[in-house]
């Protein structure tokens, strides 16, 4: 028998007395929308296609206060260093303490127990956790133009940032070189070689 993945949650509206929800390798996505579930404890979301974590995290504050067990290992908006290159250990725990602000009531979150000290830490920075992404390269053209370029943060001063009009110059300075600060020279003279 083939199992039917599944894109809409529509018919859990009767299920209100739902406790444990699994919902592993289906096609759902950041427009997931849970009915009203006061009792549902347990929610596994493992292996779907969900990229926006903290609407995913709202919603779920908002229709499943009770819920204290949480997965969404295989997820995009769940770092993983072993499936991408760009992802190490400390971009999965500032995912947890994010997901520990928002959701204040779990004990355990993907595979392992929520432990004091991430609760703690959690209440302190987990709001400054977010991952924030970069505007998509592929975002169209006039999105790009609609943008003014002071609106981007540069260190460079104003002056510099436009390439078409360089200010820079080529010549001989007043400063004369020698190396004897470099560090090269810090601990050997030339006289001692």
């Amino acid at each position: 028998m083939r199992r039917r993945r599944r894109r809409s949650l529509e018919g859990l509206k009767t299920f209100s007395c739902l406790e444990e929800l699994i919902l592993d390798n289906n096609l759902l996505g950041n427009d997931l929308r849970l009915p009203r579930l006061p009792h549902l404890h347990t929610l596994m979301l493992n292996k779907n296609q969900i990229t926006d974590l903290e609407s995913l995290l709202d919603h779920l504050a908002n229709v499943v206060p009770s819920l204290e067990y949480l997965s969404l290992l295989g997820n995009m908006a769940c770092p993983n260093e072993l499936v991408s290159k760009d992802k190490d250990e400390d971009d999965y725990q500032r995912y947890r303490y994010f997901v520990l602000h928002k959701l204040t009531n779990l004990k355990f979150l993907d595979t392992r127990k929520v432990t004091k000290w991430e609760r703690e830490e959690a209440l302190l920075r987990g709001a400054f956790m977010k991952v924030v992404k970069p505007m998509d390269a592929k975002a169209s053209s006039s999105d790009a133009a609609s943008v003014s370029p002071e609106t981007h943060y540069t260190p460079l001063p104003s002056g510099s940032r436009d390439l078409t009009n360089h200010r820079g110059v080529l010549g001989k300075c007043r400063y004369i070189y020698y190396g004897k600060h470099s560090e090269g020279n810090r601990f050997i003279r030339d006289d001692q070689l």
